[in-house]
């Protein structure tokens, strides 16, 4: 909780800013223009008592929520800046762009997957998804980059893309797949439940510098393929250790 405590109150201006470019139509950027769902009354008197303790803070969690209500968004987006919507059915995020000064956001245990846009949150630091249904990784992370720039803390265990024990992955898994993520993000501190080390960084840093991997799971006459269609992470895998020879051993120090 310290970790939350401490990114929720992280100087604002340590934050990176980044202009999000969106296509037309494809975010609700206007509050009026969002679906008029409705908000439980108890929801809404709960939010408010909350808010009150604290007006930076909205907690969500155990509603069944299939969106963030339109109502709370009216009420609260414009001082929160940790936001709690964990244990929901929420698959549409679109809602969180008028939340511009969020820098904490729990959403554990929705089933929000890797096809699911995600809205400029410039500000973000902590960012937790842990046990949604992400299943692929690229191009996704990508997209989370670009999304959220500043992110610090960032947690996607129990998501099929993030290869452990607990789901059936092997330790050679789980270290491409934290390297991976590790090597998209320059500010982040902390990847599920570890700290980010130099030494995790640097290996990240020199086997996956951009242009390869996209060589590697991308390739296209005369230039890059962009393409609309997920690549898995047991396809880049097989590529990388296609690329390597054979999986290295040994390497244990870098966890």
């Amino acid at each position: 909780m310290s970790a939350i405590e401490n990114a929720s109150n992280h100087d604002e201006g340590g934050a990176a800013a980044a202009d999000v470019a969106l296509a037309s139509g494809v975010l609700v950027d206007s509050i009026s223009a969002m679906s008029q769902s409705a908000a439980p009354p108890d929801l809404i008197q709960s939010a408010h008592d909350a808010h009150d303790e604290d007006p930076t803070k909205l907690t969500l969690a155990y509603e069944r929520l299939y969106e963030v209500p339109r109502t709370v968004v009216e009420r609260f987006s414009d001082h929160i800046r940790y936001l709690d919507i964990s244990h929901n059915k929420i698959t549409n995020l679109d809602a969180l762009v008028h939340f511009r000064h969020l820098t904490s956001l729990i959403a554990d245990d929705n089933p929000i997957t890797e096809n699911c846009f995600l809205p400029p949150m410039p500000k973000l630091q902590l960012l937790w998804l842990n046990r949604c249904k992400i299943s692929s990784l690229y191009p996704w992370v990508g997209r989370l980059k670009e999304a959220c720039p500043a992110l610090c803390l960032l947690s996607l265990m129990g998501n099929p893309a993030a290869p452990s024990y607990f789901n059936g992955g092997t330790f050679y898994d789980y270290l491409q797949y934290r390297l991976f993520v590790i090597s998209q993000f320059p500010s982040l501190s902390h990847l599920d439940d570890r700290k980010v080390t130099d030494d995790q960084r640097a290996e990240a840093q020199r086997l996956y510098k951009r242009p390869l991997l996209e060589r590697l799971v991308r390739p296209a006459t005369g230039g890059l393929a962009i393409l609309g269609a997920s690549v898995t992470w047991t396809s880049v895998q097989s590529k990388l250790t296609s690329f390597w020879g054979k999986k290295p051993e040994g390497r244990n120090l870098l966890i």
